[in-house]
């Protein structure tokens, strides 16, 4: 005779009994990918501080907050252009999305060479940002900008910058390193031999390529929220 599974409990009881059971949460999802979400969740409250506190102090200064668009204009024949720098960075990392994107779908299609230049072609959109980023902020510490002073209005400017972009920079920078080593790893096949070492544990799973997707599309969904509070508001 089948035996019956008992009646799971109703509202809020079901709930706890859920999560007390000796069962994964994440049932659909493998180890790696929910480690990855659980990191990216907290990861989120971290950026969100920073965001938050950021609106908080400019909108309490009582000195005039710099203009963005004066800021971070470049000259450009001649002419003073307003956050263009900020758009080709902007462009660069949501271009690199979609390079990250291929890259899956190649790596899960077996075809591990396109896959492995996916990712170096997701890298250097990465590094170019990086580079990018690396020369705003030479172009503003050599006109006086500190995290303690701003001689073009609140002082909190500079701090703020620094802060957040600079911890945003930071991801970026991570995730260029490790597209590069499992990039490699894909184009030698690593996967396919189930080669002892990091990233290589199981024979024919190019699962890792998703995680790091994860990873880098939400770096890119971060800037975009630091795109549009910093730099546009």
């Amino acid at each position: 005779m089948a035996k019956t599974e008992p009646k799971r409990p109703r509202g809020l009881t079901g709930v706890v009994a859920d999560w007390s059971s000796d069962q994964r949460s994440f049932k659909s999802a493998s180890w790696g990918k929910a480690m990855m979400w659980i990191f990216l969740v907290s990861d989120t409250f971290i950026f969100s501080c920073f965001l938050i506190s950021y609106m908080t102090v400019r909108m309490s200064t009582t000195v005039p907050w710099p203009n963005a668009s004066e800021i971070f204009a470049l000259d450009i024949g001649g002419r003073q252009i307003p956050l263009i720098l900020i758009a080709i960075m902007t462009f660069d990392l949501i271009t690199s999305s979609g390079t990250m994107a291929i890259a899956v779908n190649c790596a899960y299609a077996r075809a591990r060479r396109k896959a492995a230049l996916m990712m170096l072609a997701t890298a250097f959109f990465g590094a170019t940002f990086v580079g990018m980023q690396a020369f705003e902020w030479t172009k503003l510490i050599q006109e006086g900008v500190r995290p303690w002073g701003n001689p073009f209005g609140a002082a909190q400017f500079g701090s703020c910058f620094f802060m957040i972009t600079g911890f945003h920079g930071f991801h970026v920078t991570m995730g260029v390193i490790f597209l590069l080593i499992i990039a490699r790893a894909v184009w030698r096949g690593d996967y396919d031999r189930e080669k002892p070492g990091f990233f290589t544990g199981r024979k024919g799973r190019y699962e890792i390529v998703e995680i790091m997707g994860l990873y880098w599309h939400f770096v890119d969904l971060v800037w975009v929220f630091i795109f549009a509070f910093f730099y546009l508001w």
